[in-house]
């Protein structure tokens, strides 16, 4: 498991290029036949993946952790991004098409995931944050997420979030998650930006092909841009905006955790205040 270390709001205006990416950029995910893990201390969430291609691959407790098991005290959500698969918990086999989302409780001991073909392999996204009580695993999919429509055509940001796990959806303790997807013609997510003073969040870039998204991060007036690629992770401490520009339409997904769960805790930074 790497470890990735965020500065703080000061330290982060002397990095330059390379510097920025290693500290906030996850740019390692998705290598097939691979359990990948990087341990962020915002709000210390957990990013990974996992791409089972031949054989099953079990989800085990780093000695970071200091748990008998991953899930010991955390929480997990997981978003299929590849072909079909499973995830199985403690004993019971949960199937999983592209797009379908399962939250894990804290206290399951055992998961694992596996492709249904390993031509066409499951690509699992991970991502956990600490809980304090526990609730059930619980399987969703596209069709059974919370959509919500934003944003217009002449302004370049028609989409849709698809919200899984929040408090009008899946239960969990503290993990928010869901994705959102662009129209063809769309460029731009998450505008007007934000920021959360209460939680942190991680965005994953997906379906982007060979296009790229120009992803904006920092103090709103000390903002600094980061180029990221197909199924790449951005961390995003809770001092610093997320929003982006696309060269084409993309989707990706979201997760928060921290002190709350209230989906429209944010404190807004107009874009004419930027800098």
């Amino acid at each position: 498991m790497k470890i990735s270390y965020s500065p703080d709001p000061a330290g982060y205006q002397r990095l330059n290029t390379q510097e920025l990416r290693a500290a906030f950029l996850v740019e390692t995910l998705f290598a097939p036949g691979k359990l990948e893990l990087v341990y962020s201390d915002a709000d210390r969430a957990i990013i990974g993946s996992v791409v089972p291609v031949d054989s099953e691959i079990a989800l085990a407790a780093d000695s970071e952790l200091r748990a008998a098991y991953f899930c010991e005290r955390r929480e997990l959500g997981i978003l299929s991004i590849g072909g079909d698969g499973t995830v199985k918990v403690d004993g019971v086999n949960h199937a999983m098409a592209n797009l379908d989302c399962l939250y894990i409780g804290r206290g399951s001991r055992e998961i694992s995931f596996s492709s249904r073909n390993a031509g066409a392999p499951a690509a699992f996204y991970l991502i956990s944050y600490p809980a304090h009580s526990s609730y059930p695993t619980t399987h969703a999919s596209k069709k059974d997420a919370t959509p919500v429509e934003l944003g217009t055509p002449a302004d370049a940001n028609r989409r849709t979030i698809f919200k899984y796990i929040h408090t009008g959806g899946i239960k969990s303790c503290q993990l928010v998650m869901g994705l959102t997807k662009l129209y063809e013609g769309a460029v731009w997510n998450t505008m007007p930006p934000h920021t959360h003073t209460r939680r942190s969040e991680v965005y994953l870039y997906f379906d982007l092909g060979s296009k790229r998204v120009m992803h904006f991060m920092g103090k709103p007036q000390e903002t600094r841009h980061l180029i990221v690629a197909d199924r790449q992770a951005i961390i995003s401490p809770s001092w610093s905006i997320h929003c982006g520009c696309g060269t084409g339409a993309y989707t990706f997904c979201w997760a928060m955790g921290g002190e709350n769960q209230t989906f429209e805790d944010m404190d807004a930074a107009p874009v004419g205040d930027l800098r």
